[in-house]
């Protein structure tokens, strides 16, 4: 039955006389036609997946239609039937009996995936804080999931990918052991984290399949789509297990600096500091899932070429789960100075480089003020936020978020003026409580240099104009330990000198 419908829709006669692509995988087939795309879900049945008759894909089609709504309803359509006429002939919502269901789709320009950009070079770095924050607003909307997620959940993904591994033997099959024992061991070191998570009910019913091939840039827009629908195991997952499919596949691509840049404008609209512990286990997990995945992709595969690329991106995938199991220990870098003297440049630029993967989370005084305050970053605050008592106030409050970061085994750099001893005493005692290394960085910048870059900013968290500028550089900053940088020649040499102090900092004397 169904390959005589997969034989209608491939014809241009089912849509207009419009010419069909069609787009397969295992378990779809999309057909674009004009400015519409029918996706149509194949009769068939897996472990984890059934489609198997016309009724379990009714269900799945409005499944789906109601999941990816959330976040893509200028993609999204409708649900409707393929009938059979009382002529014989099959038709697209006809008036004869329903043989059949698609998700009726308005076609977007696949260039636009945000894989595509990526594979050319084009996925633009400042677009990364609405991606991250617009997956925190999506998790934010979907509701909690009841008995699944957890400890649990992540043992049914490690013992999967441990019994899919042997199914594929030119697969590194030491490797593929190690990377299951370790994904274990971190399983059980952190199955009170994921049970407590699971209690608050930071385990919501997600994306599931959250990486670039998944989100199209729509008018500018980065839209996330084809959420997975048919298995509550892969889509009622920690939310942060969600968010780390992204982080991964960012990650894997060398794209560190846009990974960071999702992660903390994440963290930033969450609040979610406690997650960070659980992203070396997540991350791992979601590269192995890849591996295997890509294994099962190779052996299906009947191009020699083709089949060589996915059989070396899955040893590649298994070989990125083991390295990010082990990740370095966290450490506290402050970075002060003058409004304008290039602090939050040089921590943000930093920032993919230090810790775990995806990198160190910045936490920006301008940033914490403002969310303490409840506005956006953008909006401008009255005077009475900048009191001595509100700065003591807004220091204190990253003081507590690094300890929180740097005891999740995640680096930290704190980014703010810090201008006064007991404000930079604030961020070395909580480095000091924690136990971990501190490295303290003095930008140093001539006031007109820095009066000049702040007169010319847009769009920046910082209300600080040229004023501020001049009467931060005329207080007496008090004995001074930190590492001093000059700021003020070009942005590349300053970066170099402050990697130095980072260097000659962990070096042995």
């Amino acid at each position: 039955m169904q390959q005589e419908i997969i034989a209608f829709l491939s014809s241009p006669r089912a849509h207009g006389g419009h010419a069909v692509e069609r787009v397969e995988t295992h378990a779809s087939i999309v057909f674009l036609a004009g400015g519409t795309a029918y996706k149509l879900k194949r009769a068939v049945r897996y472990d984890y997946l059934d489609f198997s008759t016309p009724e379990r894909r009714k269900a799945m089609c409005d499944a789906e239609l109601a999941l990816n709504r959330r976040t893509a309803p200028a993609i999204y359509d409708r649900v409707v039937a393929v009938t059979r006429e009382p002529s014989g002939a099959l038709a697209i919502d006809g008036s004869g009996t329903s043989v059949d269901w698609l998700i009726v789709m308005r076609r977007f320009d696949q260039d636009q995936l945000l894989d595509r950009l990526a594979s050319r070079h084009e996925l633009p770095l400042d677009l990364m804080p609405r991606l991250g924050e617009s997956v925190a607003r999506m998790h934010a909307d979907a509701g909690p999931c009841r008995g699944k997620g957890g400890a649990a959940g992540m043992a049914w993904v490690i013992d999967g990918n441990a019994r899919d591994f042997p199914s594929h033997p030119w697969l590194d099959a030491r490797l593929c052991e190690a990377v299951t024992a370790r994904s274990r061991a971190a399983l059980e070191a952190r199955a009170g984290l994921l049970d407590d998570r699971q209690a608050r009910g930071l385990v919501r019913r997600c994306h599931g399949d959250l990486h670039l091939r998944n989100i199209v840039l729509q008018d500018g827009v980065p839209t996330p789509f084809d959420a997975v629908e048919f298995n509550d195991d892969i889509s009622c997952i920690d939310v942060f297990y969600d968010l780390a499919f992204l982080l991964m596949d960012l990650w894997r691509r060398s794209l560190t600096a846009h990974a960071n840049a999702v992660l903390n404008a994440y963290a930033g609209e969450t609040g979610d500091v406690n997650g960070l512990a659980l992203l070396p286990l997540f991350l791992s997990c979601r590269a192995a899932v890849r591996a295997k995945t890509g294994a099962a992709a190779s052996a299906l595969e009947s191009d020699t070429s083709r089949r060589g690329e996915l059989e070396q991106a899955a040893a590649g995938y298994l070989r990125l789960a083991m390295r990010l199991l082990d990740p370095p220990a966290p450490r506290v870098i402050a970075v002060g100075g003058v409004s304008g003297s290039g602090k939050s440049s040089l921590a943000r630029t930093l920032a993919p480089e230090l810790g775990a993967a995806p990198g160190a989370l910045v936490l920006r005084s301008d940033e914490v003020r403002k969310r303490q305050a409840g506005v956006a970053p953008l909006a401008r605050l009255r005077p009475d936020a900048y009191t001595a008592e509100a700065a003591a106030h807004v220091y204190a409050s990253i003081a507590d978020l690094t300890a929180r970061a740097v005891a999740a085994g995640h680096t930290v750099v704190a980014d703010a003026v810090f201008a006064r001893p007991g404000e930079r005493d604030v961020i070395q005692c909580a480095a000091s409580r924690a136990g971990v290394p501190f490295v303290g960085i003095w930008l140093d910048a001539l006031p007109d240099v820095c009066a000049r870059r702040v007169a010319g900013r847009r769009g920046d968290a910082s209300d600080a104009g040229p004023a501020v500028v001049h009467a931060q550089a005329a207080r007496d900053v008090g004995p001074l330990t930190w590492t001093r940088v000059d700021a003020s020649r070009d942005v590349d040499e300053t970066l170099a000198a402050a990697r130095r102090a980072l260097q000659e900092a962990i070096s042995p004397s």
